[in-house]
């Protein structure tokens, strides 16, 4: 494996990491601070950093037309507004367990999405590979569909959309395009950011925030979503679209550790094959070529 590809596939894993950390986080701060409210003042502060370290770095350089930004804002739509927030729409209507299981499937729809559209196309054992890790998902969650809101299942799989097609499109401009990395990160953020604020204020008004709230809050925007979302479009420069999204399935087993070691959930032996299953797909799709 050549070492940039490695140290990608290193990047992805740490930023998956930080992600699943959120879930444990997220899980105490909403004992605190309404849902949309967290979600908000989080990427508030996330775009608020990325844009002034871009402003100081001049990764706003080549934001020279109107197209160019109108694609920057159709990517904090997709990735941010869409993804971010209708996924709390849908843990609204249905168990975090089943928009979890949903959401596994977002890489059938960035495979098909990265054919179109980059030309990307896995080969068989990576196909085999991606198949792996949704029966791994399938076997995790047990049978979680059974009886769900509809409406619950159909809004989690538009944001699963909008996810994939942040991956599809932001890859399609480091690779065509060659756009600045901070300025991508920053722009796509900060847009899809005032998108969920308008809609925060709309339905949640304004709310007040303790100060250990803020404590959290502050780590989840700078480390977890400035920091992390950096390092996974640094990632996304080197994996294809397909192969991030794969790797994201990784996550139900941080998670799943994660809140066997803070919130004291338990790990069945199904889920341990069903974790094995999930790593082994992962593994097959990275170590293509």
């Amino acid at each position: 494996m050549q070492r940039g590809r490695l140290v990608a596939i290193l990047e992805a894993f740490l930023v998956t990491f930080l992600w699943s950390s959120s879930y444990i986080l997220v899980k105490i701060g909403l004992t605190q601070i309404r849902p949309l409210t967290l979600v908000t003042l989080r990427y508030i502060i996330a775009s608020v950093a990325l844009m002034s370290l871009a402003l100081q770095r001049g990764g706003l350089s080549k934001l020279r037309d109107a197209r160019t930004l109108s694609k920057l804002v159709f990517l904090g739509l997709t990735g941010f507004a869409v993804a971010q927030g209708l996924q709390c729409l849908g843990l609204y209507y249905l168990p975090a367990v089943t928009v979890t299981f949903i959401l596994n499937f977002t890489p059938v729809m960035v495979l098909v999405m990265g054919v179109l559209v980059l030309g990307e196309r896995p080969n068989r054992l990576q196909i085999g590979g991606m198949g792996l890790v949704l029966l791994g998902a399938y076997l995790f969650f047990g049978d979680p569909l059974l009886g769900p809101s509809s409406l619950g299942v159909l809004v989690t799989l538009i944001s699963g959309l909008g996810w994939g097609s942040y991956l599809v499109f932001s890859r399609l401009m480091f690779v065509k395009e060659e756009f600045d990395l901070l300025g991508l990160t920053a722009i796509s953020m900060g847009s899809g950011t005032l998108m969920m604020a308008s809609a925060t204020l709309f339905s949640e008004g304004l709310s007040s925030v303790p100060l250990q709230g803020w404590g959290i809050i502050a780590w989840l925007g700078l480390v977890n979503t400035a920091l992390a979302f950096f390092i996974w479009n640094h990632a996304l420069q080197r994996l294809e679209a397909f192969e991030t999204a794969i790797l994201q399935n990784t996550m139900l087993i941080q998670i799943a550790v994660l809140s066997w070691l803070f919130l004291g959930e338990r790990l069945t032996g199904i889920k341990l094959v069903a974790m094995a299953m999930v790593f082994s797909g992962v593994l097959t799709v990275q170590l293509k070529r």
